[in-house]
């Protein structure tokens, strides 16, 4: 009963406020950088200000690992819609998502994916989702950039499902380190269904960077595999509740 009073009077005001300011700020930035790097800097403030209202408490591990703004393919275990700003908000790197395409038609959401430089991936269509790929491959060898990707495809309860193999082939074609990453307690702090954010604590473990030079499309298998086990790890030392 306090959590859902504290949502109505106290968060979920505050949270429509920030939303409105820093995605005014996200808006104006769009048309006067054409890159999305002033729109990645919004979208890291409001991520911040989100948990810091919402009561979330992020613990990092391994941060040391990447270096800051540097390149590099994120590839990330997904439980929940809060993923996306603890990552947003605690990776120091200019980074970029890859979306499913079903995002990008909604209102104002996907009008800032699109402006902001984030690429949507058609998963009925086997021949556009490769171009998505490439297309990412090319953005963050000429940019320098990094971006995002969830490999298992969409949220789950906690159980690590297969990975997918566009996040090896996106490091390989780019020629950058894939960076597993481990999350915990962002399904706590907000379930499934639910857009309801619960104070608690959220875990991020940054793994090894894997590098890529010399490695081929066929090598997109074992890749694949090397940085799920890493994840895979990781998770069995994390804590899993959010308290």
């Amino acid at each position: 009963m306090l959590s859902w009073m504290r949502t109505i009077f106290f968060t979920g005001p505050l949270v429509v406020l920030l939303t409105i300011f820093w995605g005014t700020l996200d808006l104006i930035a769009s048309f006067l950088d054409s890159t999305g790097d002033w729109q990645h800097w919004t979208a890291q403030r409001w991520s911040k200000a989100l948990l810091f209202v919402g009561g979330v408490r992020v613990q990092l591990r391994g941060i040391d690992r990447i270096v800051p703004n540097g390149s590099y393919v994120f590839a990330s275990n997904h439980l929940s819609f809060s993923d996306t700003p603890v990552m947003i908000a605690n990776i120091p790197c200019q980074f970029r998502f890859l979306a499913k395409h079903g995002l990008f038609k909604i209102p104002f959401i996907g009008f800032h994916l699109r402006r902001g430089g984030h690429i949507p991936v058609p998963r009925e269509d086997a021949r556009a989702a490769i171009r998505a790929i490439n297309e990412a491959g090319r953005i963050v060898r000429e940019r320098k950039i990094s971006v995002l990707l969830f490999p298992e495809g969409g949220r789950t309860d906690g159980e690590l499902r297969p990975f997918k193999e566009g996040a090896a082939l996106i490091a390989i074609a780019a020629g950058v380190p894939i960076v597993p990453v481990a999350l915990t307690g962002t399904r706590q702090i907000m379930p499934m269904g639910s857009l309801r954010m619960v104070p608690g604590r959220v875990y991020v473990a940054i793994g090894q960077p894997i590098p890529t030079e010399g490695l081929t499309p066929k090598d997109r298998g074992k890749l694949t595999q090397q940085v799920r086990e890493q994840i895979e790890q990781m998770l069995a030392t994390l804590p899993k509740s959010a308290a």
